[in-house]
């Protein structure tokens, strides 16, 4: 284990973890006290579920009635008289539903809102991972008070200082991290203040992975003589950037790969490739499934789409995971031995399916690690010595197998650590509040904005816009669309600068009329500028008119989990900063 210092703060604190997954969902925590030696815990009881005091997850499944009101959450929504009164009542089932809330700009071909199950009338994905984040915290509640001696107590000496860190997959960017803010306070987790929200840390799934990664299985003595833990082994070569890791976190719905620099003795990590994340987890080998046995059973008396359904709910908990050989078929057991229909490879009770055409079921997941896996190893400067395999579609031995075998050809570790189902996430993200590990981070993708530039005649690629030269305000020649650090000048109360993003591969973007589908609107940051708008003076163009500049700078603020920006400018020779905000395209919307 990562050995830890004790707890430096002056009041005890809780932090709570909330690993919300497209098919399962955990809670960790930990009790900070003063002067102790802080200890993660997961939450291993919830109402309704089977194997109590075991199991750390439970499916991220609700029911809702015609109203809009929540009947049912997680194991209990697996009951089979919930299952039977919600098909009496006509109740709403809601599973993968936190794929309504991906961002577009992920590479997702092969999937469509029409492809994930419908929201209940009236309810958006903000308000229902509001009610799941609810349900969470009540369970938190009552496992803590039970769990604890004197527990209602306790909790009473928590409740409001509880900091919350929530995790999100690592394709997830701004307009989603408000998102998951804007539940947060609907569920009642935080009051929708600026101290409200100030308890609330966003943290990619990957990172959290990579937390748990170091602390339970980098740091421990099975792995106490790895090179990866032997930094005065490197001859103290202080520029030595030491070993590379990646982490895989495979889930219910994405695909996130996180690539990290590490030496343990001192710890240090940095990010040295930007995150990947793909649309491939689990859950899109199951649609895979369903659309195979759709083809296969056409014309069977059990190709009704009930029947169809049951066999793909029953490949998904049963004949998935336990694929192993293509040279094998595989079964899905869904009905009694007088349930035959030969034609269909269907006897007594059983589909019997090729082993090749199951594993073609799972071909993209693997390529799509793969790609995501290379993009990151071209990116990074340090040679990738370890990857770690964590998350629910980690339980695949197919997967596992194909991955070890493709990762050995290369010289690299490959593992995959105990534990990786239930609580890698959920704990790492309390590890990332109590150790924060990561010293840096590498941005997804190039900011700036859109600019002009003074026309220089002697630059080749300005003579090659020439026709679109025009005279600024201040009289000088200028051109167009250009693509600049963050400068912008402006004479008014309020300013607004709208923050472009690139996602190509150049790595220094100078005009936006190239890969122009490559650019997008990221934000816009809005700051306060009246301070600086009482000292403008006129100034006089060489045409003799009159016009106001302002000079600022804004300066986003890339090394945290989330994007924050600031405004500066000077006075007087000396630099002043003032807070501004983020302001996502939904937000600009419903303002």
């Amino acid at each position: 284990m990562l050995p830890r210092q004790p707890y430096r703060g002056s009041v005890r604190k809780l932090v709570l973890a909330f690993d919300v997954g497209t098919t399962y969902s955990a809670i960790s925590y930990c009790i900070l006290d003063p002067g102790e030696v802080p200890k993660i815990e997961p939450v291993t009881r919830y109402p309704a579920q089977e194997h109590s005091g075991g199991n750390s997850k439970i499916p991220s499944i609700l029911y809702y009635d015609s109203n809009g009101t929540v009947r049912a959450i997680g194991a209990e929504a697996r009951q089979e008289h919930i299952v039977e009164r919600a098909e009496e009542e006509g109740w709403t089932k809601l599973e993968w539903w936190k794929l309504h809330l991906r961002t577009r700009n992920l590479a997702a071909n092969h999937i469509t809102d029409d492809d994930i199950p419908p929201l209940p009338r009236g309810k958006n994905a903000v308000e229902v991972l509001g009610d799941f984040m609810q349900y969470l915290f009540r369970c938190a509640r009552s496992y803590i008070e039970e769990a604890h001696p004197s527990g209602s107590h306790l909790w009473r000496s928590l409740e409001n200082r509880i900091e919350f860190v929530l995790t999100h997959p690592n394709g997830w960017e701004g307009p989603q991290q408000k998102q998951i803010r804007l539940a947060a306070a609907l569920g009642g987790l935080i009051p929708s203040t600026e101290d409200g929200m100030a308890r609330v840390h966003l943290l990619t799934e990957g990172e959290a992975s990579l937390h748990y990664c170091v602390a339970n299985i980098l740091a421990s003595d099975a792995l106490s003589k790895t090179p990866i833990l032997a930094s005065e082994d490197v001859e103290d070569d202080d520029s030595s950037p030491g070993q590379g890791v990646v982490v895989i976190d495979a889930g219910g719905g994405t695909l996130d790969l996180s690539a990290y620099s590490m030496t343990l003795s001192p710890t240090l990590i940095e990010e040295i490739a930007a995150a990947e994340c793909r649309l491939q987890g689990s859950v899109f080998v199951t649609r895979r499934a369903h659309g195979l046995l759709q083809e296969k059973l056409s014309g069977s008396r059990f190709g009704t789409p009930d029947v169809v359904q049951q066999m793909t709910d029953i490949f998904d908990s049963t004949t998935k995971l336990r694929f192993r050989n293509p040279e094998d078929p595989s079964y899905i057991k869904f009905g009694t031995v007088r349930d035959k229909d030969p034609q269909h490879d269907i006897r007594n009770g059983q589909l019997k399916l090729s082993g090749q055409d199951v594993a073609k079921l799972f071909e993209p997941s693997i390529s799509g690690i793969i790609e995501a896996f290379e993009n990151q190893r071209k990116a990074a400067g340090t040679p990738i010595t370890f990857v770690f395999f964590v998350g629910g579609f980690a339980a695949s031995d197919w997967m596992f197998a194909k991955l070890q075998a493709y990762f050995q050809s290369l010289g690299i570790s490959f593992s995959r650590p105990d534990n990786h189902c239930n609580k890698a996430v959920a704990d790492g993200a309390v590890s990332y509040f109590i150790d924060h590990l990561v010293s840096s981070r590498v941005s997804r993708f190039t900011y700036g904005t859109e600019c002009s530039v003074p026309f220089n005649p002697f630059d080749m690629e300005h003579r090659a816009r020439q026709k679109e030269v025009f005279r600024s305000a201040s009289g000088i020649l200028a051109l167009p669309r250009a693509f600049s650090s963050i400068l912008t000048k402006a004479a008014c109360n309020q300013v607004e600068v709208g923050i472009m993003s690139y996602r190509g591969f150049l790595l220094k973007p100078d005009w936006m009329d190239i890969e122009r589908s490559l650019f997008s609107t990221l934000c816009t940051v809005r700051a306060d500028t009246s301070k600086i708008a009482e000292k403008l003076t006129p100034k006089r163009s060489a045409e003799g008119s009159t016009y106001y500049a302002m000079e600022i700078k804004v300066i986003l603020l890339l090394g945290l989990t989330e994007l924050k920006a600031v405004i500066s400018w000077e006075d007087g020779g000396e630099e002043i900063r003032t807070p501004a905000v983020v302001v996502y395209d939904d937000e600009q919307e419903e303002a």
